[in-house]
């Protein structure tokens, strides 16, 4: 496991594929977990703002799931508590049209198996996206009808919506998103974390 951040860190798998998206960048994986963390964020893959950080969610969706979760910036980026595993660990980049694609497969085909073997039994496991969904639950279903069937997996896992800007209509649509699952979501990370 010691190396594994390191390994991750030097993949250069994507690079060809990332040299033409519509932003030509470099791969820039972003590993973010060690052995003991509590919470699992499994997410999708870093935006922009976070290959030029280098620190997972240092963006408005990152705002809005710390929101989410109940806690502050010190808990989320504690090591020892929130480890963040997405299905991609480096930025994807743009399509033509300024839209972000979707994860390589490639990464999670190569990495996700063996950080989660590594990281052991999660207490709390928080599924970010479509793309968490489908590997972590086996779900094809769509993004609504997985996290509207929360309680199936709560308390040990909690889907949720991508916390993106774009998905504030589909919050606004599915009230029960706030007044139900947020609130236990949160019980549950102050249960975990304490």
């Amino acid at each position: 496991m010691n190396d594994l951040p390191a390994r991750i860190r030097a993949c250069r798998l994507c690079a060809p594929r990332f040299a033409a998206t519509a932003t030509g960048h470099a791969p820039r994986p972003v590993p973010w977990f060690r052995p003991g963390a509590r919470v699992l964020i499994a997410g999708q893959a870093p935006g922009a703002r976070v290959h030029a950080s280098g620190r997972p969610f240092t963006d408005p969706s990152g705002d809005r799931l710390r929101d989410w979760l109940g806690i502050g910036e010190d808990v989320f980026y504690d090591l020892d508590r929130v480890a963040v595993v997405p299905m991609a660990f480096c930025f994807p980049g743009y399509d033509a049209h300024g839209s972000d694609l979707p994860p390589p497969p490639v990464c999670a085909q190569t990495w996700h198996l063996q950080v989660m073997e590594a990281m052991g039994p999660m207490d709390l496991v928080v599924l970010v996206g479509g793309h968490a969904h489908r590997w972590h639950l086996g779900s094809r279903a769509p993004v609504t009808a997985t996290v509207s069937a929360w309680r199936d997996h709560a308390p040990a896992i909690f889907p949720l919506p991508h916390p993106s800007w774009r998905n504030t209509g589909w919050i606004r649509k599915n009230p029960w998103f706030e007044t139900d699952l947020l609130p236990a979501l949160r019980a549950r990370v102050r249960e975990v974390l304490t």
